[in-house]
C-alpha cells in the first residue's frame, strides 16, 4: 500500500512543474511581488512619519520637563518663604 502512495505523491509533485502551470505560477509570483513592493513602500512611509513624530514627542518631553522644573522652583520658593514668615510670626509672640 505504501508503494501505491508514492507514485501518487510523485505524480502530484510533477503536476506543479508542468509547462502549462509555470506561466500561472509566474503570474502569481509577480502579483505577490507587486503586493510586497507596495507594502514595503507603505512601511517606509510609516517609518518616516514615526521618526518625525518621535522627534516631536522628544520636544514635548523637553517642554514638560521644563514646566515641572519651573513649577518645582516656584513651589519650593513659596514653601521656603512660607516657613520663614511662620518663623517670624512665632518670634514676637514668644
Amino acid at each position: 500500500m505504501s508503494q501505491s502512495a508514492r507514485p501518487q505523491s510523485n505524480a502530484t509533485s510533477r503536476l506543479s512543474t508542468l509547462p502549462s502551470q509555470k506561466p500561472r505560477q509566474l503570474s502569481h509570483l509577480h502579483s505577490q511581488l507587486a503586493q510586497l513592493t507596495a507594502h514595503v513602500s507603505d512601511l517606509e512611509n510609516l517609518l518616516r512619519m514615526t521618526a518625525v513624530q518621535a522627534e516631536s514627542m522628544r520636544g514635548l518631553g523637553g517642554y514638560a520637563g521644563a514646566m515641572f522644573m519651573a513649577a518645582s522652583k516656584v513651589l519650593g520658593e513659596e514653601t521656603v518663604n512660607g516657613a520663614a514668615q511662620a518663623e517670624v510670626r512665632r518670634e514676637p509672640g514668644s
